[in-house]
């Protein structure tokens, strides 16, 4: 009996970040709870600091994106303190692995206050620079395919979620210098990751070589005999997508593939949102964990809120945005933290009401900077 009883609790908990909502098409998002909401995530993590090496990583990286795009929507000076102080303290510093794209993520937010600050020789993005010279033009064992791993390192960008960490910097840093030759290499990268990882039939990202279907019996399934496609990876790519878009110039003579690939992701993603507005951690596979899980969701509905706000997405997808924001905000605990955060990891895995980690956090933040500029 008490054995039965826990297991009622456990599917209970399980379900309660996403059934508290509605999922009738009408439904409403009210943008003076959404601001509140944001606040309270951002005053939890600040006093609740987490990484995974250090606070240059891409952990933080992903967290710092989050509030930057919180202060570009509401230019509240709060969000504003919280980049400044941290990149203060990181002495504008990226991460230390200049090969690896993942430690160059942070720079977005050095960015973001480059752009932003009024006080002269305020950012220093010398950091920056160094990194993304060594990255893009100089040679190491991915690029030259040295590494023969099961992951298949033998790209620069050879994960899916590298698509998030480095090129939106890169695309930003071209911007602020006036230099398309960072863009030029971005694309090169961006173009061998994307004829490895995504896949045409299911419009979806492969997380890395292990993932990807080669006609072997040795390929990965889910339980259900399907692909592998992990929610948060392509949250990454999709999220990713929206601001490599938003930076890049309208001009620009690759921007057409970027707009495409951002469509069919997008149109493959609204396809398969579980009714109760969150996405599980493998699309494609929903029963494998069936509760929905914040940082792939928050990705889609700050990528596909974009889309809607910038003119790429139909009336169609606004219903779908304002149900998982709804049912994101479900997901937050009254003292701002923002729970059911799948863990760090590279493939579909449970998340609970108690797991959290900073880029779940900058994932709910990009998510609400976007729908609160919804009509």
């Amino acid at each position: 009996m008490k054995r039965l009883l826990k297991i009622l609790v456990v599917a209970f908990v399980l379900a309660s970040c996403s059934l508290k909502q509605p999922i009738n098409a009408q439904i409403n998002i009210d943008k003076e709870a959404i601001q509140k909401s944001m606040i309270k995530a951002l005053e939890w993590q600040e006093a609740h600091p987490i990484f995974a090496i250090a606070p240059t990583d891409w952990t933080a990286g992903a967290y710092y994106t989050g509030v930057a795009r919180a202060h570009k929507t509401t230019r509240n000076m709060m969000y504003m303190a919280a980049l400044k102080n941290q990149a203060y303290w990181n002495k504008w510093q990226t991460y230390k692995r200049l090969h690896h794209a993942d430690d160059v993520a942070i720079s977005y937010s050095y960015l973001y206050v480059a752009r932003n600050e009024k006080r002269r020789n305020f950012a220093d993005l010398e950091p920056t620079k160094k990194f993304l010279d060594t990255h893009l033009f100089e040679d190491n064992n991915w690029k030259s395919g040295k590494d023969k791993s099961k992951e298949a390192k033998t790209i620069l960008w050879w994960w899916c979620d590298a698509l998030f960490m480095a090129p939106p910097v890169v695309n930003l840093y071209a911007k602020h210098t006036k230099q398309p030759k960072y863009l030029e290499a971005m694309h090169k990268y961006y173009m061998e990751a994307y004829n490895r990882l995504y896949d045409k039939e299911e419009n979806l990202f492969a997380r890395d070589m292990r993932f990807v279907w080669q006609g072997k019996d040795t390929d990965r399934k889910e339980p259900n005999g399907k692909k592998v496609f992990w929610s948060r990876g392509n949250g990454w790519v999709l999220g990713g997508l929206a601001l490599l878009l938003d930076d890049m110039p309208k001009d620009y003579e690759h921007r057409d593939f970027y707009v495409n690939l951002y469509k069919e992701m997008a149109a493959r993603i609204l396809e398969i949102q579980p009714k109760d507005g969150l996405w599980r951690t493998s699309l494609l596979s929903p029963e494998s964990y069936n509760h929905g899980e914040v940082s792939g969701s928050g990705f889609y509905t700050f990528a596909l809120a974009w889309g809607i706000n910038n003119g790429l997405l139909d009336e169609k997808y606004i219903p779908a945005v304002k149900k998982a924001w709804n049912a994101l905000a479900a997901c937050q605990h009254k003292d701002g933290r923002v729970g059911w955060v799948q863990n760090i990891g590279a493939f579909p895995e449970p998340a609970s009401a108690e797991s959290y980690q900073n880029f779940g956090t900058g994932a709910f933040l990009l998510a609400g900077s976007e729908v609160l500029k919804l009509k």
